[in-house]
């Protein structure tokens, strides 16, 4: 395999690097370093596979870029460049999502339109679904995002299914519910959750506690990844998650458990744009991409607190 990743110094597309470098395929990454979170954490990021000479990595967007010569001899595409974060979606931020969400998600279709490309893996959002759809959530459900974020997903999905339809790309779009795990971003909860805990600073939680999510460990997703780009068909969609509804609030719990530390817990309003519940039906993926999810929660929550246990220490 011969593979460009975009977004390739992000939580998910480094891991997913890895992988593929250490299965013996040939990469090159191109990553813009959004400034949505520190340059130095996505540098970490990139650490081992900048010593591999399997791996190249140019820095710029997706626009900017001579796609073209990059995708010359490319077998397989993996699209993880995103802007991420929910909460940060609305106003005049919107600008940054179109951009390298939707535009950049154009441009690099339109360059793969007559190209040789056996498969380009889109990776997508749960949070295209919005809260009215029935639990647990089925890929031919109507989606209606409450973020503008979920939005500008939704919108490259669609364009990756119509450059499937009408140029024969073979596109494979992944709805990747909550991945969590080392070199998990900064923002997100779990991340911001054992930080706290191993600084002594308070947890601020947004609504009561009792909203739910499916969590996905990364090798789980990383591994989705590989099998759509293996065996997925293109045009279609599927749902990838860990295997399991759980609370905020039982979450807190093993946060306490694993940690081993007191929480102190300061609960803030829901903000807009949050899901209350996400729960992935997984059938889909079972049957086209064998795809079972193998890491439980307890155990892949104590490999990123283990992982920022680390890095804490290294840090200070």
């Amino acid at each position: 395999m011969n593979a460009l990743v975009t977004g390739v110094a992000g939580f998910i597309g480094s891991h997913l690097a890895d992988e593929l470098v250490a299965r013996g395929a040939t990469v090159t990454g191109i990553d813009c370093f959004t400034d949505y979170y520190p340059r130095a954490v996505k540098e970490a990021n990139l650490e081992g596979l900048g010593k591999r000479s399997a791996f190249r990595f140019l820095e710029a967007s997706i626009q900017d870029a001579d796609l073209a010569r990059l995708l010359e001899g490319v077998t397989h595409v993996f699209h993880l460049a995103a802007q991420a974060g929910v909460r940060k979606s609305w106003g005049r931020d919107f600008r940054a999502y179109t951009s390298h969400n939707v535009e950049a998600t154009q441009v690099l279709l339109e360059a793969c339109v007559g190209s040789p490309v056996e498969r380009i893996v889109y990776a997508s959002s749960s949070s295209v679904y919005g809260d009215n759809v029935a639990i647990p959530m089925r890929e031919d459900a109507l989606p209606q995002p409450v973020s503008p974020y979920g939005v500008t997903k939704l919108a490259a999905e669609q364009l990756a299914y119509l450059y499937h339809v009408n140029h024969g790309v073979p596109v494979v779009s992944l709805r990747y519910f909550t991945v969590y795990g080392p070199r998990q971003r900064p923002d997100m909860a779990f991340h911001r959750f054992f930080r706290a805990a191993l600084s002594h600073q308070p947890i601020v939680l947004y609504g009561d506690g009792e909203q739910t999510r499916d969590f996905t460990f990364v090798a789980d997703a990383v591994a989705a990844t590989l099998a759509a780009a293996e065996r997925g068909l293109p045009g279609r969609v599927y749902n990838i998650g860990g295997g399991a509804r759980v609370s905020i609030n039982a979450v807190l719990d093993l946060v306490r458990a694993i940690s081993g530390r007191r929480l102190d817990v300061r609960r803030e309003p829901p903000q807009k744009g949050d899901m209350r519940d996400t729960f992935a039906d997984t059938s889909r993926a079972r049957s086209d991409l064998n795809f079972i999810p193998a890491v439980a929660l307890p155990d892949g929550l104590a490999a990123e607190y283990q992982w920022l246990s680390r890095t804490t220490a290294i840090a200070s």
